[in-house]
């Protein structure tokens, strides 16, 4: 994955503090960090806390916090939690299970260390739509289901830090029930000024994010 800056402008060498990775910061530093022993709930602490206090901060090394087998082992479990039909490849969660789950995170592992890892094509099912139109669902397999779950499981308290405290969607331990509460709050404030967007056909294949099809024939980082 390489650096990965959250917003613009370079922070030099010099300037990195190593508190997030929990070493000490020399010129060894940065391979210090890849030995770096932290739990994975308190990595995700860490950095939302960094990124909340300094919001320019430039954050590098996730990559080896993404292939631990720990963030791996959280990512399939909320994976499993979520359940999900397979993928392309019509693997299971209970054929993972029979032929054990910690052989199928280490595989994951190894591919991610050596840079081998390539995404299955997703599977692809219709739903269908108001007047005749279908929507295309792509289903991933499970184990990109479980990387993209480890990605997120270190992406996330990074860009949670930016988020206002009205926004709602897809964040982490926040409900429909509680936007719906503020809309009512906000109601008996007389904020009753509604902005209703929405962006035809968004969702579409191949019209909102091409790179996302590209990205399946490419390796990982």
């Amino acid at each position: 994955m390489g650096p990965y800056e959250r917003r613009g402008g370079v922070t030099s060498a010099e300037q990195r503090d190593p508190s997030v990775c929990d070493v000490s910061f020399n010129r060894e530093g940065r391979d210090e960090m890849t030995k770096a022993s932290i739990s994975l709930q308190d990595l995700r602490r860490r950095l939302y806390v960094k990124a909340k206090a300094e919001t320019s901060w430039r954050f590098w090394g996730l990559s080896v916090h993404v292939c631990k087998l720990e963030t791996l082992r959280a990512a399939y479990s909320l994976a499993e939690k979520n359940d999900g039909a397979p993928g392309s490849d019509g693997v299971t969660f209970g054929t993972i299970e029979a032929q054990g789950v910690d052989a199928f995170l280490v595989q994951i592992r190894d591919e991610l260390v050596e840079r081998t890892y390539v995404p299955l094509p997703s599977r692809r099912q219709e739903i269908p739509k108001d007047g005749g139109k279908v929507r295309v669902l792509s289903i991933p397999a499970i184990r990109d289901r479980v990387v993209q779950g480890a990605l997120k499981l270190i992406l996330e308290p990074i860009f949670e830090a930016d988020f206002q405290p009205g926004s709602f969607g897809y964040r982490p331990k926040r409900t429909a029930h509680e936007a719906v509460n503020r809309v009512a709050k906000a109601i008996v404030q007389q904020k009753t000024r509604v902005i209703d967007i929405d962006l035809r056909s968004y969702l579409d294949p191949f019209s909102y994010c091409p790179l996302v099809f590209e990205a399946q024939s490419k390796s990982w980082p």
